[in-house]
């Protein structure tokens, strides 16, 4: 115990935040931008997914289906390596291993987010879509202003948790030498060459802090989110005593 505390003391910055600012930015904090670029960056392409694999023309939901298996049924490494030699050649110069990474996880997480929107959007009573069209809104309307603002309200916790995931596949950027937590740890593995152990226990127990926090604001959603079901409609709760007081009133 006393060693782990002695290499976090030597080498906490290099594990916190790689070389930066005399080098690249690294350790957690690259591990916390990366994942969170990508859940920014593949949300509206899930999101276009997920409408795309529910929209009644079929040129639309058929590439989207496609799209989804294909991505869902496939390793990321394999994706890791399409990405890190196809986009070169695709724009014609090098990118860094950070961008390729970032890249990588857009492509891949935006199939897992379509199947999130997807799925909370058929959770919701198809009344609500029926209602909306008897009273005259074209289908892209109803998606736009019923629909998805209850679905991806309802969603928050999965996307959360999705966050936990690319967290986790983010260390496969170690492979493109992406100077992420894993890459860091590697660094001052080599660094100390007889106290792995030790290294790796602090980048197991970091991971575990990060994901078990998300977790943990996931779970808070979710019961948030079924607090927020059971209660009435606020509009409801306003009516119900004034007309108890005119029924009062009038006796």
């Amino acid at each position: 115990m006393f060693e782990i505390f002695t290499i976090l003391h030597d080498n906490g910055m290099l594990l916190l935040m790689g070389q930066y600012p005399n080098g690249p930015l690294g350790g957690v904090l690259c591990t916390l931008l990366i994942s969170v670029l990508a859940v920014l960056f593949a949300f509206p392409i899930g999101v276009l997914l997920g409408l795309a694999r529910l929209s009644p023309w079929r040129w639309l939901s058929w590439p989207a289906t496609c799209w989804v298996y294909l991505l869902r049924g496939i390793p990321l490494m394999m994706v890791v390596f399409w990405t890190y030699f196809c986009v070169p050649l695709l724009i014609g110069h090098n990118i860094s291993g950070f961008a390729t990474m970032l890249c990588t996880l857009v492509i891949y997480e935006s199939a897992y987010i379509a199947e999130i929107v997807r799925g909370g959007i058929q959770a919701l009573p198809h009344g609500q879509y029926e209602a909306s069209r008897a009273l005259g809104m074209s289908h892209l309307k109803t998606l736009r202003l019923v629909i998805l603002p209850q679905a991806l309200f309802n969603t928050l916790p999965s996307l959360v948790s999705q966050l936990v995931s690319i967290i986790k596949d983010s260390t496969l950027g170690y492979v493109i030498n992406v100077p992420e937590l894993t890459f860091a740890a590697n660094q001052v593995s080599n660094q100390l060459l007889t106290k792995p152990f030790q290294v790796f226990a602090i980048v197991a127990l970091s991971y575990y802090v990060i994901c078990f926090s998300l977790t943990w604001l996931a779970n808070k959603l979710e019961a948030h989110i079924a607090q927020k079901r059971r209660q009435p409609p606020q509009a409801n709760a306003n009516v119900a005593p004034a007309v108890m007081l005119t029924k009062t009133s009038s006796q």
